[in-house]
């Protein structure tokens, strides 16, 4: 069309000067003149301004907004799951992002190759589009890029950069990392995600998001998105606001506290969120005082966008908008009204694109949303893309593919592991410590149903959405780094759950017991009980009634220890330590001191809860801050 337009441009202006022109000597420089015609209409015809990288972000945001239909808008709007996508999807619905919910993935344990293949066929169908806008693909890289196979996995939500580099390995470029969530209530399913009770060390904590994205600039405007370049992702903190206080710690469901209370513990972290230039922000499943915040237009919209300046997108949850209604998806032309008139920018469908496109198209035509409200998240979704360099990288890097699961990310992953821990208790009493363990001991036991399991180790989020047991990926268990870790000569017997005979007799020195939590997320996870799931606890009563015993726990959270912490020798708080078992290792055989302090409170009962600190019932089992500390052993 471009050019036949010009065609038209350079005949009208060519014949007129033609037919004046009688004499030969002439032809020379009306061939010129043509030609200057010609390339100057070509140069003007081609230059557009939003492709033009030298121009100001907002300026090549203003221009191709005004480009675009009311079918492109609401195309960069859309978010859906790859299951349901192809290049011909993009390209005819003009699709604004794509995604990875948990455990989907181009294959079972799929290359980092060809995840890349994946990404650049989906993007090669939005650069086909009239105006070739790229789209940008989310995942949940929430304690390194977790679903997918062979990547480091870190302790939750504790490396930054590392899992940046590892995201883009794969072509991807938005990460749905982190969660500033305050849990209050450690019978939250997502507590884990989760960095504390308080608030401050929550706000300490959002340094992962420059770690993800890089340092902004100097005299950085706070609530501006910011990423650095291709070798960082997009940030998403999440979930605003408040969802760590609902009610018993119930996922998704009602927190119910005042506006003070709300503003002086949920909200802090977004703050540090804005001034660090996190790109986007997911918004809640969960209710504030019975409004959901799928649907808070003060919350969303007056108070993150207008008062506190975000510039970035607001993104839903999966299904998000489905669940402002109850039954979920009951009245769906409601929920996207409600939810896009609170001010949700991008919407994760993730599945049944065309009827959410459809409805969105019927509300805006009948004047139930008003084009300026497609038009701010239009804007908002542009902004991140031009910012984040998206026009000029569209394609994924194919040389990066070495990031993934490095060995100096599996270093850092390591030290991660060990920094983390928590030591609970070191001997029967205080003067006569069990830990550091003897290397050179001649037999040791390693028992419970922890200690040879990468996927218990890992947790939720990983390999699946609500984790896995068994060899799941690529990694070291704590019975690997045993071994590694000690004498040759030592003999290291493993048995999941002996009986009280196999270990009063077998002549070990001392027993490591290695129990816990086993995988889930979200929902699944909620507890009334927090209760160690069996065998643990009868694995830890018969190991430790009949030998010196270190017990290794590894939760989500804080779970009932009492009844058996009197016949440990040791307690040591692990976590979800991720893929490096020798993390742990590295602490316990003396390699390394603890130095770790609890990030939240270790309740006596369930019955306490919840209970944080600077409550007037708070009597705690381990306060918030405690950890024992253990000198480096040296030979």
């Amino acid at each position: 069309m471009e050019i036949k337009k010009l065609q038209q441009r350079v005949r009208r202006r060519l014949l007129p000067l033609l037919r004046r022109q009688r004499m030969a000597v002439l032809a020379a420089p009306v061939v010129a003149a043509v030609l200057l015609l010609t390339w100057a209409a070509y140069g003007e015809a081609q230059y557009v301004l939003y492709k033009d990288a030298t121009k100001p972000v907002e300026a090549r945001v203003t221009d191709l907004l005004a480009r675009m239909t009311l079918a492109e808008k609401i195309g960069q709007m859309t978010q859906i799951e790859r299951q349901v996508a192809s290049p011909q999807v993009l390209k005819d619905y003009f699709i604004g992002s794509l995604l990875s919910g948990g455990g989907s993935v181009p294959r079972k344990q799929a290359t980092a190759a060809e995840w890349v293949s994946m990404v650049s066929d989906f993007q090669k169908g939005s650069l086909s589009t009239r105006l070739g806008i790229p789209m940008i693909y989310g995942i949940d890289a929430v304690h390194g890029h977790n679903n997918v196979y062979g990547a480091t996995i870190f302790p939750h939500n504790r490396i930054g950069a590392a899992t940046a580099l590892e995201v883009r390995a794969t072509g991807i470029q938005y990460a749905f990392a982190p969660c500033i969530a305050v849990c209050r209530d450690p019978r939250w399913g997502r507590c884990y995600e989760s960095y504390s009770e308080d608030h401050r060390i929550v706000q300490a904590m959002t340094e992962l998001i420059p770690g993800l994205q890089g340092d902004v600039p100097a005299n950085f405007t706070s609530g501006m998105p910011y990423v650095a370049g291709k070798n960082n992702v997009a940030a998403c903190a999440k979930h605003f606001v408040g969802d760590g206080g609902t009610q018993n710690g119930v996922n998704e469901d009602n927190t119910i506290i005042d506006r003070r209370g709300l503003m002086t513990i949920h909200m802090p972290a977004y703050l540090n969120a804005l001034q660090k230039g996190v790109s986007t922000v997911m918004i809640s499943y969960s209710s504030w005082n019975g409004i959901k915040m799928h649907a808070n237009h003060d919350l969303v919209t007056r108070y993150l966008k207008d008062r506190l300046n975000f510039k970035g997108f607001t993104i839903s949850d999966w299904e998000g908008i489905d669940r402002i209604t109850t039954p979920a998806g009951s009245n769906y032309s409601y929920s996207v009204q409600a939810g896009v008139l609170a001010g949700i920018d991008m919407i994760m469908v993730p599945n049944n694109y065309q009827s959410f496109i459809s409805i969105l198209t019927s509300h805006v035509n009948n004047g139930i949303i008003p084009m300026s409200r497609i038009d701010d998240a239009v804007t908002r979704i542009l902004r991140v893309k031009f910012t984040m360099g998206l026009f000029e990288n569209p394609m994924p890097d194919s040389s990066m593919a070495d990031q993934l699961g490095k060995k100096e990310h599996r270093d850092l992953a390591r030290e991660a592991v060990r920094k983390s821990l928590v030591l609970l208790k070191n001997g029967k009493t205080s003067d006569k410590p069990m830990l550091p363990l003897s290397k050179k001991a001649p037999k040791i036991l390693v028992a419970g149903s922890h200690a040879d399991n990468l996927g218990y180790q890992c947790g939720g989020w990983t390999i699946e959405w609500q984790g896995d047991t068994g060899r799941i990926t690529v990694g070291m268990t704590i019975l690997d780094a045993v071994k590694a870790a000690v004498d040759p000569s030592t003999t290291v017997v493993f048995a999941e759950n002996p009986d009280a005979d196999f270990v009063k007799n077998g002549g070990f020195s001392y027993a490591i017991v290695v129990v816990g939590e086993h995988p889930y997320t979200e929902t699944k996870g909620d507890s009334l009980n927090l209760t160690i799931p069996d065998p643990g606890p009868s694995t830890v009563a018969t190991v430790c009634g009949a030998a010196q015993c270190a017990t290794v726990l590894i939760s989500g959270r804080p779970v009932v220890v009492q009844p058996f912490l009197g016949a440990m020798d040791a307690l040591v708080a692990a976590w979800l330590p991720g893929t490096e078992g020798q993390g742990v290792t590295d602490v316990l055989f003396g390699d390394y001191g603890f130095t770790g302090k609890l990030p939240r409170t270790w309740f006596k009962s369930v019955d306490q809860l919840p209970m944080n600190y600077g409550d007037a019932h708070y009597d705690p089992l381990f306060p918030l801050g405690f950890g024992l500390t253990t000198q480096p052993r040296t030979y």
